[in-house]
């Protein structure tokens, strides 16, 4: 887009406003999915607990009961307490907001369709997606309650010690599709569903179930919501916050549960891909990122959006549901569930999807196509890699074969003799003439 621009404005403007668009579509993405998502929860709620839910508000079903939460809560009173550290406490809402509406900046959401292009892009998700932590233990020690720090130190275990498995699932995708690209990695799973990483292996069909644990209690869902227990802490890290601060907490952290699932999906469930690769069959879907704009790459695209949003949308309401059925775990049960089960399923699994490939590179009973030609482009990468390596050493080497039969021209010039006699300005690889021999012979 920003080439494009670059033709009718200057380079940076161009940029900026490439840069501007990217970032109002991800704003919407993420405002629109919350409200969305507030109203799942309560319709979803209603149904697990026998009851109906909102439907007064906006119609039959309550549309509008989002809309008239949020100007409660935009009107009510924005309180601090005494003992709070003011910077701090107004502060820490807003660090786990942009963590996590960061992440989507380098999250694919179609074939080359990505704000920020990047080769380590699932690298940079994970570490971005760490930092939400931070707002969590801010709220708590900035709050000037126990109730609240208390809640902050829980969040801050349960969190460092679920990004280890969390890890390690998600170096299993990784190392079957070779790359940190999650445009790749979604590129790799084209074609039917049986392309999908989720069923390479019984191995990564293991780790998927394992990284949806995992996620849930990384984004503080029930039950793993030790942070916020209202049976225990009152409500946890959040319990002095009211209004607007106390609102982008849960925005935060729907957002976080809209990126888990979309990370997921591009994982191990296709990406952007569907069960059926329909716009493959038609021959009007983008072959790779670098293809040229055609209006049927354009179309398959944004089908290949509304793609991956259903299922992030679906992954979603797995944890609403899981919230509404499941107890809340006590501490000791989530580190335990953890350090005793989650981790060592993740190393084991991690450990036999590398022999699986190793001894088996192009599966079993289906032999996908996408792996094959990946690894065909890095081995043709590879190999004009070489040529050119290999091209540059024999230029060099033949400058300094030149520059060695100067040296022995000057030389003979020196000397008084003719060039044509120096052994330097002889080619050894050449084949002697008949008449030279013969020459030689007499």
């Amino acid at each position: 887009m920003a080439e494009a621009l670059s033709e009718y404005l200057w380079p940076s403007v161009a940029y900026l406003v490439t840069g501007v668009v990217h970032a109002l579509l991800l704003l919407g993405l993420v405002a629109v999915g919350t409200v969305i998502f507030i109203w799942m929860e309560r319709k979803i709620a209603g149904r697990i607990q026998d009851r109906l839910g909102p439907t007064r508000v906006g119609g039959k079903f309550g549309w509008l009961q989002t809309v008239a939460d949020g100007l409660k809560l935009a009107t009510k009173e924005d309180t601090m307490p005494r003992d709070a550290d003011p910077i701090l406490f107004k502060l820490a809402p807003y660090i786990g907001l942009c963590a996590s509406y960061a992440t989507f900046i380098v999250l694919p959401f179609a074939t080359g369709w990505a704000a920020v292009s990047s080769s380590i892009s699932i690298f940079l998700i994970i570490a971005i997606l760490g930092l939400e932590v931070f707002s969590v233990i801010l709220a708590g020690y900035a709050s000037g309650s126990k109730w609240s720090l208390f809640g902050g130190m829980r969040e801050a275990a349960q969190v460092v010690s679920y990004e280890v498995p969390l890890g390690l699932c998600v170096l299993v995708p990784v190392m079957i599709a070779g790359t940190m690209d999650l445009n790749a990695i979604g590129e790799m799973q084209r074609g039917w569903f049986t392309n999908w990483l989720v069923f390479h292996d019984p191995f990564t069909f293991i780790v998927f179930w394992v990284y949806l644990t995992c996620a849930t209690a990384s984004v503080n869902r029930a039950p793993f919501d030790l942070a916020e227990a209202e049976s225990e802490l009152v409500a946890g890290f959040h319990t002095e916050y009211s209004g607007v601060r106390w609102s982008v907490f849960f925005m935060a952290e729907y957002n976080s549960m809209l990126l888990v699932s979309m990370l997921a999906s591009i994982l191990f469930l296709g990406g952007w891909h569907g069960p059926l690769p329909v716009f493959d069959w038609a021959g009007i879907a983008y072959e790779s990122a670098a293809s040229p704009f055609s209006w049927g790459g354009f179309l398959a695209n944004v089908f290949g959006i509304a793609n991956l949003i259903l299922k992030g949308f679906l992954g979603v309401a797995v944890m609403m549901w899981v919230r509404w059925t499941l107890p809340r775990l006590r501490i000791d049960q989530v580190m335990r569930t953890c350090l005793k089960y989650c981790t060592p399923i993740a190393c084991f699994c991690f450990l036999g999807a590398a022999i699986w490939c190793w001894a088996f590179p192009g599966g079993v009973l289906l032999k996908p196509a996408p792996f094959a030609g990946v690894r065909e482009t890095d081995e043709m990468i590879f190999t004009l890699s070489a040529e050119a390596t290999d091209g540059v050493a024999n230029s060099s080497g033949e400058e300094a074969d030149a520059g060695e039969a100067a040296t022995g021209e000057v030389a003979a010039s020196e000397q008084g003799e003719p060039a044509a006699q120096q052994p330097n300005s002889v080619d050894s690889n050449a084949t002697p003439e008949p008449a030279a021999l013969a020459g030689g012979e007499q």
